[in-house]
């Protein structure tokens, strides 16, 4: 076995879940999932299709017809993008893994924003390129970023920079004029960008997160990594895409070929029937998490010694509370002395030690209030 795969950490975040397993009075937050199933009419496409016998294997980029929905979609919310420049993944995590492989080989350097999902600093690890984290700052519970301090780092022997916005963990969200320094210096450096923007509709200040795509040319150097998981409630499908440069795409259904060969015909029909009902459900959904955020975040900040800021994107509550700088350790006796399950920050990287993730994309706002009515018992408030 490869060294760099033996010594790949196990999830933090399993970690503190399997320290709940088997208990039913835990209230689980850890996940970055919501707690409401699939809805019905995205459910039922892909029921009808296993009936309609449609077993067989897709074509390597996506169906068609996806590829076009998709096009229409994202044409709808940025500049037009072409169903050519569209690729099918198996879930956005695939289609982030598929973009390093494209362009990221060992020596390698990655520049990373983080704190972030760890999937997205381990991918280039795997396959051998030094990443070179750059860490947002928090500012009064509120993450921020150092521009200056990223395009230093952006360098012309830079092949990747990677940036996820809305971020996971933070709900950081990158700025117009933020992106526009960026996309201008990564075509001084020759840097491609990959930009996970997997949270773009979980955003509370507008109909969608600014996206570089809507100021990038069809070919600079950016892809964009996208799911159905969080936008659809639809975790479990394992579905998503890229957007790449036009003379990009043969290569990455070449890849594909490699990986998975391609997404299951039904689920791609159930995606099929996501984008057909986005425009009336995904507004919906977005005011649920908003109602959420807006009932967690107060009684949050409202405790003695808690450090927490209102995030614009996403779907997680991203605190510290005075005095607990282990946060898995911490997090584990919020599990077997709380019942309460959250996400340690160190999952996301050493520069959010201290920090708890708290998932409050929930169906049943109520289970918030008493999640914190135990973390305030737990904490002799």
């Amino acid at each position: 076995m490869r060294q760099v795969i033996a010594d790949l950490p196990g999830s933090k975040i399993r970690e503190v879940a399997n320290a709940g397993l088997g208990r039913s009075d835990v209230l689980a937050f850890w996940f970055g999932e919501s707690d409401e199933v699939t809805p019905d009419f995205i459910r039922e496409a892909a029921v009808r299709s296993l009936h309609d016998g449609e077993t067989f294997y897709a074509h390597n980029l996506g169906m068609p017809e996806l590829r076009a929905a998709l096009s229409d979609y994202i044409g709808a919310l940025h500049e037009p993008v072409d169903a050519g420049r569209i690729a099918v993944t198996s879930s956005g995590v695939s289609a982030l893994m598929l973009a390093m492989q494209a362009l990221a080989g060992a020596g390698d350097e990655v520049v990373a924003v983080v704190p972030v999902w760890p999937n997205l600093t381990s991918q280039p690890a795997i396959l051998g390129a030094r990443v070179t984290r750059i860490a947002l700052k928090p500012q009064a519970g509120a993450w921020k970023l150092d521009l200056d301090e990223l395009l230093a780092a952006v360098t012309p022997h830079t092949k990747v920079l990677l940036v996820n916005a809305p971020n996971n963990p933070t709900g950081w969200t990158l700025g117009r004029a933020e992106q526009e320094a960026i996309l201008a210096h990564c075509r001084r450096t020759g840097t491609w960008i990959i930009a996970d923007e997997v949270y773009e509709r979980v955003y509370f200040a507008g109909a969608c997160a600014p996206s570089f795509l809507d100021i990038a040319e069809p070919d600079d150097r950016l892809i964009i990594a996208h799911s159905f998981s969080k936008s659809f409630l639809m975790t479990g499908w394992r579905l998503g895409w890229l957007v790449v440069p036009p003379k990009m795409t043969e290569a990455i259904g070449k890849l594909i070929e490699f990986n998975t060969s391609c997404a299951p015909t039904f689920v791609q029909r159930a995606g099929l029937a996501a984008l057909a009902g986005a425009g009336d459900f995904v507004p919906g959904l977005v005011q649920r998490l908003k109602s959420c955020r807006d009932t967690l975040l107060p009684q949050l900040a409202a405790l003695p010694g808690v450090q927490v800021a209102v995030p614009d994107g996403g779907m997680y509550a991203f605190f510290r509370v005075e005095g607990q700088d282990d946060s898995l350790a911490f997090a584990k006796q919020l599990v077997t002395e709380a019942g309460l399950g959250l996400a340690p920050g160190v999952a996301f990287g050493g520069e959010a030690e201290g920090w708890l993730r708290w998932c409050f994309a929930s169906r049943q706002p109520e289970r918030l209030s008493q999640g914190v009515e135990r973390l305030r018992r737990h904490l002799g408030l």
